[in-house]
């Protein structure tokens, strides 16, 4: 097979004529796949496991191609180690509100901030105990009982629920709740 050289280079070849001539396809049988519907169906049955298999596989590759300590670290080096915190463990803590109409407000999630009012004689003070207690449950308020205010059950850290408890045994405090 021989190619006619194009005459010049800047005048290009009409389409078709460097193309080498055309020749006879011989027979042949067609082409099968054996089995290949049943390796579909059989792939679409256990893709829970081709999904898992690529999980597994894409996590060792991260967990191979990540940093390997501070050898391999990059970035900015940090100029102080980053502290852990420590997991703040919540409690129940029921108190007993001095306005019960004020506790018929609340909802299970709200953010509440605890206020204990002394009186005195000289006046009265108040401090706050506790600052964005979690309300977990508003009970139902007992037949009867109205005077003595209502019951809250907040969820609160455990020092803070100290200080609750040490605050709604003084006979002297009232406790009230603000909205937050």
């Amino acid at each position: 097979m021989s190619f006619a050289p194009s005459p010049s280079p800047l005048v290009p070849l009409p389409l078709g004529t460097d193309a080498p001539p055309t020749c006879e396809v011989p027979h042949f049988a067609p082409v099968r796949v054996r089995g290949g519907r049943r390796q579909l169906q059989r792939f679409v049955r256990h893709r829970g496991r081709a999904l898992a298999l690529g999980l597994a596989v894409t996590a060792a590759a991260l967990v191979a191609a990540g940093p390997g300590g501070d050898d391999g670290a990059r970035g900015h080096p940090a100029t102080e180690p980053v502290r852990r915190h420590r997991a703040v463990e919540t409690v129940s803590a029921p108190v007993r509100i001095a306005d019960g109409a004020t506790v018929r407000l609340l909802r299970p999630g709200d953010r509440v901030d605890v206020i204990a009012a002394e009186e005195s004689a000289l006046g009265g003070d108040a401090r706050v105990v506790a600052r964005g207690a979690r309300v977990a449950k508003v009970p139902e308020p007992l037949d009867g009982v109205t005077e003595g205010g209502a019951l809250v059950v907040l969820s609160v850290p455990r020092s803070t629920a100290a200080r609750l408890a040490g605050a709604s045994a003084s006979a002297t405090a009232r406790l009230a709740v603000t909205l937050c």
